[in-house]
């Protein structure tokens, strides 16, 4: 059970990732969450306002099933196979989140002091979560692409604009930990 319970090494999930990757290449799909978004719209009949919306999304429904299985997996997760001990994070870390009023990061990787109910009352961290939803849903639709997509399924086919956007990513994340998140916490 200890084996369910604790994070998989890089040996055991990368193969993993490699390998659903070869299939769906095999079978000509794509991976990527954001596409979904796509597909709800189109079953909503936002084909008959957008052409970006206009296509069959029959044929997209079973990335709609790794979306539902993703939350159903989420939910387990959290809920049946989560372990008790303390995420281990650098100390360092837990020093500088501490100087900007988080605290306990080792027991949830989702700070309470921004994603808890409670949280949600406080107007500025309710502003914070619409901006920064606002970007995220602005940047895959500028992007072309999630994350996940790009990062996955764009750079297993070799594809340039997905290493441009994946480069984009990791100096967006830099550009928020090192300059924009101190000022925002401060």
């Amino acid at each position: 059970m200890d084996y369910i319970l604790n994070p998989w090494p890089w040996y055991i999930t990368g193969p993993l990732i490699a390998i659903v990757m070869f299939l769906l290449v095999s079978f000509g799909k794509t991976f990527g969450m954001s596409s979904n978004l796509r597909t709800i719209c189109s079953i909503g009949g936002a084909g008959k306002y957008a052409s970006f919306f206009d296509f069959n999304w029959k044929e997209q429904q079973w990335n709609l099933w790794v979306a539902v299985g993703s939350i159903i997996g989420g939910f387990i997760a959290v809920h049946f196979l989560s372990n008790s001990n303390p995420i281990d994070i650098n100390p360092s870390t837990i020093e500088v989140l501490s100087s900007y009023g988080f605290n306990g990061p080792e027991a949830n990787l989702a700070p309470a002091e921004l994603y808890s109910f409670e949280a949600l009352k406080n107007p500025f961290n309710l502003f914070l979560l619409v901006i920064g939803g606002i970007f995220i849903g602005f940047g895959t639709r500028y992007a072309g692409g999630c994350t996940s997509g790009h990062a996955i399924t764009g750079l297993s086919n070799l594809q340039l604009p997905s290493l441009v956007a994946v480069i984009g990513f990791f100096i967006g994340g830099l550009l928020m930990t090192h300059i924009l998140f101190p000022l925002i916490f401060l």
